[in-house]
């Protein structure tokens, strides 16, 4: 490990957190590295820093405390140093494990695409972690917001945001097309049209077995009791498709005795309610129409149903596969249903990069957008949290954003380290000052008698009602 990263030392009374063996080790007095942020990043973090060293002060009366270290990244980086991404910047996020972000820039004219893509596919931040629950007195468009609460595991690195895609016109665009066309699609009617611009969406058994993983021990560790699979596989059949089926192959294979699928779930059921069902009476209920199909899906479905008795009949039989974990799927348009009209339903989703992309700012839509809306990029040994955000450039250094997201994604952080007390607290006194109508101008606008508040005086209030 470095002593200094751009040119700045490190805190002399703070230690590095450790990682071994799959297990963090957290000092009381963490050095954590922060990014600001551009435009309105900096009012934010000045502000959320202030919450979380008053929670952690509140919580541990002295005995724990952070020890803040500036890296750099995005429009301050370039300024200093020339570069929008130091070296030293990443060295640090990775050495010092656990660290935090505001929302940055993306470049303009060329370069690198997205700061935020560029950390997460350097550090390998394999699973982007959205957590979405309804705070009282927040304004919300629905009517039940409170049955919100789910959290959101977004595959990080493959997918659309592989970043492998090629300029229409480009030699590089016109050759993958003619290997697609005059080899992959020779004889066939499926063309790629000439004049196109052309990516690739690459999804690995490895990367979506490690997201869904985590995914799954999440549920496990925190009493969530489904674990959804969001895919669009109904139309691609080996990347999105592929997840879904990969998916279920950790549930079964590596965490049998937690989990139930939802088709077993049925069979099981199904047998519980009449225990004289033949297999083939249990297969007609599971797959209506069963009549109609040809001989060969007919003894598929019966096949499956002996199979599911014969394994888990004893194990998950006789009501105990109600208090497992059920695994299900569903596809990605669908889901956007779900959620609002159904979002007690859900709990735990698993999803690839770009689905996950929608469906995370889809829901935080009905808990208070994403001036509110935390988030964490999180790999084998290091984690990033952030504001979900944009910058909003025209607002930066006017006291007005709402600093929620931050100060939520610091909770994360907290939840994440083992300081719950902090995490707590945090969450209580956000909450009150929103109940008492001290508020930031977006939630102003929309709340009944409210009191606007810049956001210092936020994270001010907040440390009050700590």
């Amino acid at each position: 490990m470095q002593n200094t990263y751009n040119g700045l030392e490190l805190p002399k009374d703070g230690q590095p957190i450790e990682y071994s063996n799959g297990q963090f080790t957290i000092p009381d007095n963490p050095i954590i590295p922060y990014i600001e942020g551009d435009g309105t990043g900096r009012d934010i973090w000045k502000a959320s820093q202030r919450v979380f060293d008053a929670a952690v002060e509140k919580a541990y009366a002295g005995k724990r405390a952070i020890r803040w270290y500036e890296i750099y990244a995005g429009e301050k980086a370039f300024r200093k140093f020339n570069t929008w991404l130091p070296d030293d910047s990443v060295a640090a996020a990775r050495d010092l494990r656990i660290s935090i972000k505001g929302p940055l820039t993306t470049p303009v004219g060329g370069g690198i695409r997205s700061l935020n893509v560029a950390l997460r596919q350097i550090l390998d931040l394999y699973a982007c972690v959205r957590p979405v629950k309804y705070y009282q007195g927040v304004p919300s468009p629905v009517k039940h917001p409170e049955q919100v609460d789910i959290v959101i595991f977004r595959e990080n690195t493959e997918d659309v945001y592989s970043g492998i895609e090629f300029k229409e016109g480009t030699a590089e665009a016109a050759k993958l097309i003619s290997f697609l066309n005059d080899e992959m699609l020779k004889g066939g009617k499926k063309k790629v049209r000439t004049d196109s611009g052309v990516g690739i969406k690459p999804i690995s058994i490895f990367g979506t077995k490690r997201l869904v993983r985590y995914a799954i021990r999440h549920a496990m560790e925190s009493g969530r009791k489904t674990v959804t699979l969001v895919h669009k596989g109904n139309i691609q059949k080996f990347t999105e498709g592929a997840f879904r089926e990969w998916g279920y192959e950790v549930a079964t294979q590596e965490f049998r005795d937690h989990v139930v699928t939802e088709r077993e779930s049925w069979i099981l059921g199904n047998l519980e309610t009449n225990p004289g069902l033949t297999v083939e009476q249990n297969a007609a209920l599971i797959e209506p129409g069963m009549e109609f199909a040809p001989q060969a899906f007919r003894d598929s479905v019966c096949a499956e149903v002996k199979a599911v008795l014969d394994s888990i009949g004893k194990s998950h039989g006789n009501g105990a596969w109600k208090s497992k974990i059920l695994i299900n799927d569903r596809i990605a348009d669908s889901i956007f249903q779900q959620i609002i009209i159904r979002p007690s339903d859900y709990s735990v989703l698993a999803t690839s990069n770009l689905n996950g992309d929608y469906i995370s700012d889809a829901a935080a839509a009905q808990v208070g957008g994403l001036g509110i809306a935390p988030g964490a990029n999180i790999g084998d040994g290091y984690a990033v949290f952030e504001a979900t955000h944009g910058t909003a450039p025209k607002y930066a250094d006017k006291d007005v954003i709402n600093p929620g997201s931050v100060i939520l994604s610091g909770v994360m952080m907290f939840e994440f380290m083992g300081w719950k007390e902090a995490a707590r607290l945090i969450e209580a006194s956000l909450e009150k000052t929103i109940l008492q109508k001290f508020v930031t101008y977006d939630f102003e606008r929309q709340t009944a008698g409210a009191t606007k508040v810049g956001t210092s005086e936020f994270a001010t209030r907040m440390i009050g009602n700590m």
